[in-house]
């Protein structure tokens, strides 16, 4: 049997990186992404064949899907998992007022790069990665999702950070039952504070040892995803070196609980294509 592929985002540093070097230990073949070219093209050479570093800003789709087709030509016609892991923080803030203005003197828009690579290519990733993995020997594959725990709580420094997460958290608890009957598990996973370049150095020297949650509770995070075919729909929150299985709120009243689980057949007939 040839070996499993993931494709991983994000991979050049911090979790990305911890888990390229785990499931690579673990007999996988990885194909990491990321935007530090250098950098990811520097630590694939050391980490030998087995890895193949691809050059890709998730939130254009044309490099995205030149990375799915590549990945799985090179994993012999094989994708197993996709690690939709690539995150930034929010590029502009919401909150402040710096306004900018064009020509005309309009108000330009929103940066709004951080929903585009938190979410929207997260979207695009799994699109994609559906469309390879139904081509599988035996059809089917996992995803891994990495929010945040402020997709839980949330982020007052960073609200478009906090909605991206989540979306996501909203978009694996949606698709997961749905994606499940195609024998693709899609699960996500919602760290605390773990030590990844997306916090600046200088902050990270200063943030304090008890509060900070260990990269290996990320891979127990993973290897749980990956040892356990029955999970799809899940979220897990990691703190320190614990992982919590989160659920969506209680409902409030039997109408609502209609509504969530019962009403699908309705929606399936509203939003039917009209026969010609």
């Amino acid at each position: 049997m040839s070996q499993p592929i993931a494709v991983i985002t994000g991979a050049s540093s911090g979790m990305g990186l911890a888990v390229t070097k785990h499931l690579l230990a673990d007999g996988w073949r990885v194909v990491m992404a990321d935007v530090a070219e250098e950098d990811g093209k520097a630590i694939a050479a050391e980490l030998g064949s087995q890895a193949l570093f691809c050059h890709v800003d998730v939130s254009s789709y044309q490099q995205q899907a030149d990375l799915f087709k590549k990945a799985f030509a090179w994993g012999g016609d094989r994708l197993d998992l996709f690690a939709a892991n690539a995150g930034i923080a929010d590029t502009q803030f919401l909150h402040e007022n710096d306004y900018r203005y064009d020509e005309s003197g309009t108000v330009m828009p929103l940066n709004l790069k951080a929903m585009d690579v938190n979410l929207t290519a997260v979207v695009q990733g799994i699109w994609l990665f559906k469309h390879y993995a139904r081509q599988n020997k035996v059809p089917g594959g996992k995803i891994i999702i990495t929010s945040s725990c402020a997709g839980l709580y949330h982020m007052p420094t960073n609200p478009i950070y906090t909605a991206s997460k989540h979306a996501l958290v909203g978009l694996t608890r949606a698709l997961g039952p749905v994606l499940d009957r195609q024998n693709i598990q899609v699960n996500a996973i919602c760290p605390a504070f773990v030590p990844t370049a997306l916090c600046p150095k200088d902050m990270l020297d200063r943030f304090p040892n008890e509060h900070i949650t260990p990269m290996s509770t990320v891979i127990k995070a993973y290897d749980t995803f990956l040892g356990d075919d029955t999970l799809s729909g899940q979220t897990v929150e990691l703190s320190l070196d614990q992982l919590y299985f989160r659920t969506k709120p209680d409902y409030p009243n039997e109408s609502q609980h209609w509504l969530a689980e019962s009403s699908a057949s309705f929606w399936e007939e509203a939003y039917k294509e009209p026969v010609s």
